[in-house]
């Protein structure tokens, strides 16, 4: 099962993909963890990456697309894998075509800005413990309080209003056309495009994780 998962940040593809991975048993791989692993391992495309990276610039496509080939020829991959995060553009994904990485399923987590505003902006932190609550799906017992120290509820940078609505905003300028890519390839009737699936975002986990899994087949 290769797997591309889309979705705005805050739609919940971190806790899909983690049933996702654990259903197929196939890795989860994201652009960040492979460079840091590259960069690590020192390799010859982890150190042309660090040397872009410690100049202050994006690292290449022809990188990024080098250094996918490396990851999924791996053993953890013989199963498949997920791809998260990537491609975020479409001559990334033109790169991955061309370089013959073939892909299943391209899944699509859609859920309206409004709600992932309401969620993301909502959520507090207890810092020391990594404790998370929200202020109207999950509240604490006393409001900006713990449960268990009584200690401040602080919110994340990362989760300010404004700081979601930009996030948004540069996801639908970038990286939202892949989903007009992907579903007129699914639409083509090439056998060899992926399968496209949208699956409705808004609800209990749970429920959005059967949708996929049935979208899957599986």
């Amino acid at each position: 099962m290769r797997l591309i998962l889309l979705g705005a940040p805050g739609a919940g593809k971190g806790t899909q993909a983690t049933f996702i991975k654990e259903k197929f048993n196939i890795p989860q791989i994201s652009t960040g963890d492979m460079l840091r692993a590259a960069v690590k391992a020192g390799t010859p495309l982890g150190l042309e990456a660090k040397a872009i990276m410690d100049a202050g610039g994006l690292v290449r496509d022809d990188i990024i697309i080098g250094l996918v080939k490396e990851r999924i020829a791996e053993p953890d991959c013989a199963n498949g894998f997920l791809f998260d995060g990537f491609p975020r553009t479409i001559p990334q994904a033109e790169a991955m075509k061309d370089a013959g990485v073939t892909i299943d399923f391209v899944v699509e987590i859609d859920v309206p800005d409004s709600s992932i505003i309401e969620r993301m902006a909502g959520r507090r932190v207890h810092v020391a413990s990594g404790r998370t609550y929200h202020v109207k799906f999950n509240p604490p017992k006393v409001e900006g309080k713990d449960d268990v120290t009584g200690e401040e509820l602080i919110q994340r940078a990362d989760d300010e209003e404004e700081t979601v609505k930009k996030r948004l905003s540069v996801y639908h300028e970038q990286t939202e056309v892949l989903v007009g890519y992907y579903g007129k390839q699914a639409a083509s009737g090439d056998a060899t495009a992926p399968k496209y699936v949208k699956v409705n975002g808004v609800g209990d986990v749970n429920a959005i994780r059967d949708g996929i899994f049935k979208a899957l087949g599986a």
